[in-house]
């Protein structure tokens, strides 16, 4: 059994210099053509999502789909963003790997690396 989700993620708001806190994720696995939602989380007080999957979730290759929050999470700091939302869609090779996606986010911009 895992110790840790097979994927996580990290959002920090590079307008501010910080962990952006509370940003709501969903994450889906594309089956036959459509997005399967898999799970939803928020991001905690350092701006990680360390469960964005469960321990006993059968990780499988495939194409994963990370949604961020974008738009809600400006919105409560009292800010108005240009993306609603920011999609991250990557492809799931080695099961046996740990796939971590950071987010860089300001309110006109975002940025994604594959993380470690």
């Amino acid at each position: 059994m895992r110790t840790r989700s097979p994927i996580t993620a990290h959002v920090l708001d590079s307008s501010v210099g910080k962990p952006a806190q509370s940003v709501q994720l969903t994450i889906e696995k594309l089956i036959n053509g459509k997005w399967e939602f898999l799970s939803q989380s928020l991001t905690n007080e350092d701006g990680r999502c360390p469960e964005l999957l469960s321990l006993d979730y059968d990780f499988q290759v495939g194409v994963y789909r990370v949604v961020f929050g974008t738009g809600d999470y400006y919105k409560s700091q009292g800010k108005t963003c240009f993306y609603p939302e920011a999609q991250i869609i990557f492809d799931v090779n080695n099961t046996e790997e740990h796939y971590h996606i950071p987010l860089l986010l300001s309110p006109y911009s975002y940025t994604t690396y594959r993380g470690s």
